[in-house]
């Protein structure tokens, strides 16, 4: 067969063109000659044969340039083309009627009829053994990509026509869920039920399958692309019309989800209470003014019109980002922004920013909140979260700031991880200097998971719901409290404004919510089920993956479950032990030493020694053991949740 391949190799199209006519015009005589046979054995011997012959067939051949049909390829052969071999068919059989009695020949209209049908079959039989030939051939050629269809329907069919003109493709079969396609022939192709999948891809070595099928949704066509990359293949996706015209991105879009969507209560009022004169006219500096919360805390100040706004990042990216967005809106207010760069922890630096400034108030909302993150880099969490707190706080108190605010988190009380326990020694420095420091009020703020911040459940949802899934949660009973961005950034200002010296405050925010809750609902905002044991033709699964080091089932908001009112119903305020100043003096400068010396695990003791709840060794809570990676439980029980948070400047 070697020697057919190299011969069709190198025929160029019009040389197979010739090929099929030849084969088409030696029809002619031989379904005359059929005819002649079935019906009219005993011809009369001053019949002239070949004058009828010839002129019918010279007839045939006027024919068939007319239609082209030697130039219809074979994989193209559809229904307007088998109408040109019924019109060339039917021109056979009248030439036959037309040029017989000049021959002699004396028969009845069956005779004719019968000698067009005879040649549309034998043309039709040439089509279908060299196109069955050939796909035979082609199959057998290592160097040509075997494809597969899914999808015979709209879009399929102009797929393999448009793959069909493509000599290095040859295009094997469809595959279809609708049964009243299989088993029949598209586009010159047979359609399989999906249980064929496998026996195709092994029979015909099938290199690619293209997912023709732009109406069904990406989860369920993810579905289907995991199980064909298991079976060796590589898989394209044929976008829709709209997509392809530009109407619509080639990734699916996916609205975005109001955070307060997937929050058991009413957002909090928006003007909380008129904190405007606290800030009005001041000159105000927010750490970590690149980050989600910081930036939206800059926000919400230029509302206050203050005088001026110092914005501090160690990112260059995010201060950019942050001051092209408010730069013209500042200017609009008459607000002065200050974009600086620079470390918390550079001593120098933060005195000379304060005094040259003229820094009345500080925001403190730079630190590192990502849990895993800071469990894994014990040392930039510790330098960051407590001793950037101390160092900032220490500059405050000696450029005479008036007001220091820092944006805690209620991962602090009774931590099980490295970056809850740093945030709630950070309290401490705080509370300490509360607590001896004159002329500047102090005051901490604590937030649940901020709903919508970089790292937090809902981006990173929507974003495995666009892949189509799975989604990933940690855990079946991990619940959290939850607040939008601009609420977090409305309870550090207005904290700013009550604070007396030493608060905690904390938002009332309601119930706890269960992250598995939140992620079905993610999952049908989007217009998606969720496919568990109940439903298992859902279309996106919900996988537990385990607790992560440093993970708590649940959160609390202070340490012993009481919380003060406050001027403001849904503001309370928690009072919270500290540490003596020497004991915290003490435990600082072991910490230091410790980090010095690159002894995270001294740290952690250290942390377990000084901090209430906080262990020396994460462990999985005792509630339910922790699953591994990819353990999937049925979606139908109780679901737990990832935590929120984000490597903050």
């Amino acid at each position: 067969m070697e020697w057919v391949m190299r011969a069709l190799r190198g025929m160029d199209r019009s040389q197979k063109a010739n090929v099929l006519l030849v084969l088409d015009i030696l029809a002619t005589p031989l379904a005359m000659l059929a005819a002649v046979q079935i019906l009219s054995p005993g011809l009369r011997a001053d019949v002239s044969l070949p004058l009828w012959i010839g002129l019918t067939t010279l007839i045939s051949v006027a024919i068939h340039r007319t239609f082209r049909l030697p130039h219809v390829t074979l994989t193209e052969f559809n229904a307007r083309a088998q109408g040109w071999l019924v019109a060339h068919a039917a021109g056979v059989g009248v030439t036959s009627m037309v040029v017989g009695p000049a021959a002699g020949l004396d028969a009845s209209p069956l005779f004719h009829a019968l000698v067009a049908m005879v040649s549309f079959s034998l043309v039709s039989l040439n089509r279908a053994l060299l196109l069955r030939l050939v796909t035979s051939l082609y199959l057998r050629d290592k160097r040509r990509l075997h494809v597969l269809i899914y999808g015979a329907g709209t879009t399929g069919r102009q797929l393999a026509h448009a793959l069909q003109s493509n000599g290095t493709i040859d295009v094997v079969a469809f595959v279809d869920d609708n049964t009243s396609l299989q088993r029949h022939a598209v586009a010159g192709l047979p359609v399989y039920a999906p249980s064929h999948l496998a026996e195709l891809v092994r029979r015909y070595e099938i290199g690619r399958v293209c997912l023709a099928m732009p109406s069904v949704s990406p989860p369920k066509q993810a579905q289907i692309a995991r199980r064909l990359v298991a079976m060796g293949t590589e898989v394209q996706s044929v976008p829709s019309f709209s997509q392809l015209i530009g109407g619509e991105p080639l990734d699916q879009r996916l609205e975005p989800l109001d955070p307060m969507r997937f929050l058991p209560r009413d957002e909090l009022d928006p003007a909380l209470m008129n904190v405007a004169d606290t800030y009005e006219g001041r000159t105000a500096m927010v750490t970590g003014a690149g980050g989600s919360i910081g930036s939206e805390l800059c926000r919400q100040l230029l509302a206050a019109r203050p005088r001026r706004l110092v914005m501090l990042d160690v990112s260059e990216f995010s201060l950019y980002t942050i001051h092209s967005e408010l730069a013209t809106l500042a200017d609009r207010v008459g607000v002065e922004l200050v974009p600086l760069l620079g470390s918390v922890a550079d001593e120098a630096l933060m005195r000379r920013i304060l005094r040259e400034q003229g820094v009345e108030l500080v925001l403190h909302a730079a630190a590192y909140k990502h849990v895993p993150l800071v469990e894994a880099n014990v040392e930039a969490g510790i330098r960051n979260n407590v001793f950037g707190t101390r160092t900032m706080a220490r500059a405050a108190v000696a450029e005479g700031v008036e007001r220091f605010i820092l944006v805690s988190t209620d991962k602090a009380v009774r931590p099980r991880g490295v970056m809850g326990a740093s945030k709630r020694l950070a309290e401490m420095v705080v509370q300490d200097l509360a607590a001896r420091a004159e002329g500047t009020v102090f005051a901490m703020v604590r937030f649940g998971n901020v709903l919508g911040s970089s790292g937090s459940v809902v981006p990173l949802f929507q974003d495995q719901i666009r892949r189509g899934g799975p989604v990933t949660v940690t855990h079946p009973q991990v619940c959290r409290y939850f607040m939008t961005i601009p609420e977090a950034a409305r309870l550090v200002l207005t904290a700013g404004a009550m604070a007396q010296g030493g608060e905690v405050f904390v938002l009332d925010m309601g119930k706890p919510v269960t992250i598995a809750q939140l992620a079905r609902q993610a999952i049908e905002a989007a217009g998606y089920a969720v496919r568990d044991r109940g439903n298992p033709d859902g279309d996106i699964e919900i996988v537990y993956t385990g607790l992560r080091p440093g993970e708590k089932l649940f959160e609390e908001l202070s340490y012993d479950g009481n919380l003060a009112d406050t001027a403001h119903p849904k503001i309370r305020c928690a009072r919270e032990t500290r540490l003596p100043e020497l004991e915290l003096a003490a435990c600082l400068r072991e910490i230091d030493r410790a980090l010095e010396g690159g002894d995270a695990e001294a740290v952690r003791a250290l942390l377990a020694d000084r901090i209430e709840g906080f262990a020396a060794a994460a462990v999985p809570a005792p509630e339910e053991p922790a699953r591994p990676a990819g353990h999937r439980i049925a979606a139908g029980t109780p679901r737990g949740g990832l935590e929120s948070g984000r490597p903050a400047r």
